[in-house]
């Protein structure tokens, strides 16, 4: 899979508007321990970013400083050119922010039907609702076959996908994706890589944190890779592919994360 399987012109206009989301020189503390030092990244409307680093890198801690569930203690976090510092993650979410957490996390003992309602429990226009709950089983079609079976039946494969159109429901101009590929099976990746292409295709964009480091950057614009919570590497797909210390450190992949 090759990010040319999908038509993709948008990157030509992105750098003449605001970045969706910037962090600008951030720090992140959890008490005393200090697990960001001034990060900085961007990305805009319709990018497809990929996120990259070994164990404890803080990949997952800058996900959540997008949430606004850390708040830096130095630098900014600007939503849409807004700083988010004293937004609540709801207030982050209702503001096109959505994210497809590690290990899935659907709600096990609700049905397939009420874990997506979930992912619209900040709309009211109910009748918008419909149509994308029937965009999503099309996207899905597993998805519609078991939709009054409770999510703790679904395969890990299934439960990705119920995870991500929960997450769509939203209707998210950034979805965030912690670990998609965690815990599937080879096809299955391949299978989660060519679903997240085409929700980037259709408009979403899309700031993923990912162990594959060559299957992420196959599909991504741009990418960050962060060391002991600095980033020490950036550029676009094709320039770290090629990158000699992305080749001998991260292409081989990596788990776990602060």
């Amino acid at each position: 899979m090759t990010k040319h399987q999908i038509p993709n012109t948008k990157y030509q206009t992105l750098n003449t508007s605001h970045p969706l989301i910037e962090l600008i020189n951030v720090d992140i503390f959890y008490g005393s321990m200090q697990v960001l030092f001034s990060i900085s990244l961007r990305v805009f409307q319709g990018e497809l970013i990929c996120l990259l680093g070994g164990n404890a890198s803080g990949k997952s801690s800058t996900l959540k400083t997008i949430l606004g569930i850390c708040k830096p203690s130095k630098g900014r976090v600007l939503l849409n050119g807004q700083d988010t510092g004293k937004l609540k993650t709801r207030d982050v979410i209702s503001k096109g922010v959505s994210i497809v957490p590690e290990n899935r996390r659907i709600f096990p003992h609700m049905t397939v039907l009420e874990n997506l309602e979930m992912g619209a429990y900040l709309r009211n226009d109910r009748e918008e609702i419909r149509k994308d709950m029937e965009n999503i089983f099309d996207l899905f079609p597993i998805l519609r076959e078991r939709s009054l079976k409770q999510g703790i039946t679904l395969s890990g494969g299934e439960q990705q996908m119920l995870a991500m159109g929960r997450a769509l429901l939203s209707r998210p101009s950034l979805l965030l994706m912690d670990e998609p590929s965690m815990g599937l099976s080879p096809r299955l990746v391949d299978q989660q890589f060519e679903i997240i292409q085409k929700v980037n295709s259709m408009g979403t964009a899309v700031l993923m944190v990912e162990q594959n480091a060559s299957m992420a950057l196959s599909i991504a614009d741009r990418g960050y890779v962060l060391q002991t919570g600095s980033v020490v590497i950036e550029g676009n797909a094709e320039e770290l592919i090629n990158d000699p210390m992305m080749q001998e450190a991260y292409l081989g992949g990596g788990d776990g994360d602060v």
